[in-house]
């Protein structure tokens, strides 16, 4: 397996490592609960160096990602991102991702799901065309998620980028705990406000880095934490987790991503798309809550009150903020509405949920 520039770091917290697209990663420390609210109330620190980024540039760099991805990167200028998807020829999603504006029209960075990152850089060069300048940088590049409501408060110390009023979406290329060119992004997983920082671990960067954290973050109760509780916290706001909620058979309509689907341009299966979005889709992404005890999980069938099958569960789990069962799930559009009752088969039993808006309340 693969390793990141932080694995002793997790070993000598004692982390539970887990293989991960490759990777040994933490999956919790002192538990996937206790990590969890610790992000949701304080401030955590995931380390997400597994993740894919490319660089695209040159002058034909911002059409082929206009090509290849639904959203429109054409409306962003230097230091602002939008999240973006990866369509295959037939409808369906490559990958979801980030995309960075670096330099208008010249120079842009890509970050994609870990597990994808072969794939989506076949299918990126294989639509390079017009040959813009591709740079797969992912192997050298490390990221961190310092995430929550004290994150940016606790980090300011550390960086001149006056990141307590870097709004959502955008970011700035600066110096971060002595280290020079670190790109520090308002983004993350898990919908408590935060950064994320890139960088390469160049002479000891990695290691300076993350000591710095946690020689500021830790007395103010900073933790680090799992891909664990990554899981739950993105599944609290009704995040789509490629390979569970998203994958190359779903569609940005079905799965609730129309708003960064732009038909104000050309991409692949744009054709496909607007016949989808005109007739109507055979079925569409909801959340939804546990009435009946029980906990769904990926795959569990999802049922109407006659026990015929509706659809199916891509994710589920008991949210340790709400203290309730939840999860999301593909079902025939009829049974999309809110308040809907529907019913998840868990073993031999059907248990009553109801369809509830995301984000989870």
């Amino acid at each position: 397996m693969k390793t990141t520039p932080f694995t002793k770091k997790h070993l000598a917290l004692g982390a539970k490592m887990v293989e991960f697209a490759g990777y040994s990663m933490p999956i919790s420390y002192t538990g996937i609960n206790d990590e969890h609210q610790a992000v949701r109330t304080n401030a955590g620190v995931f380390d997400v160096s597994h993740m894919g980024e490319f660089i695209v540039k040159g002058e034909h760099a911002l059409d082929l990602i206009q090509r290849l991805t639904t959203n429109d990167a054409a409306k962003l200028t230097a230091g602002k991102a939008q999240y973006s998807a990866l369509t295959n020829d037939k409808g369906g999603i490559v990958d979801d991702l980030i995309v960075y504006c670096i330099e208008e029209n010249k120079v842009y960075m890509l970050v994609v799901n870990a597990a994808n990152i072969e794939k989506d850089w076949k299918w990126i060069v294989s639509h390079n065309t017009r040959s813009a300048e591709l740079h797969n940088i992912s192997d050298k590049t490390c990221l961190l998620a310092i995430q929550g409501p004290n994150a940016t408060r606790m980090m300011q110390a550390l960086t001149d980028i006056d990141i307590l009023n870097l709004t959502y979406y955008t970011f700035a290329k600066g110096t971060f705990a002595g280290v020079d060119n670190v790109v520090i992004s308002a983004t993350g997983y898990t919908g408590a406000g935060g950064i994320e920082i890139y960088f390469e671990d160049k002479d000891g960067a990695a290691d300076k880095i993350w000591d710095r954290i946690f020689e500021v973050g830790g007395p103010q109760g900073l933790r680090a934490i799992g891909l664990g509780a990554r899981d739950t916290l993105r599944l609290e706001m009704g995040y789509c987790l490629y390979g569970n909620d998203i994958d190359d058979t779903t569609s940005p309509l079905e799965a609730g991503l129309g708003w960064i689907t732009k038909f104000t341009k050309d991409f692949t299966a744009r054709g496909i798309l607007e016949k989808q979005k005109a007739e109507g889709i055979q079925q569409k992404l909801v959340g939804f809550e546990m009435i009946d005890r029980g906990i769904c999980r990926h795959d569990y069938e999802i049922k109407d009150f006659s026990g015929a099958t509706i659809g199916r569960v891509t994710s589920g789990t008991q949210s340790p903020t709400l203290g309730k069962a939840i999860g999301m799930g593909y079902v025939r559009p009829a049974f999309s509405r809110i308040d809907a009752q529907i019913f998840i088969k868990v073993r031999d039993k059907l248990l009553l949920a109801k369809v509830v808006k995301l984000p989870f309340s």
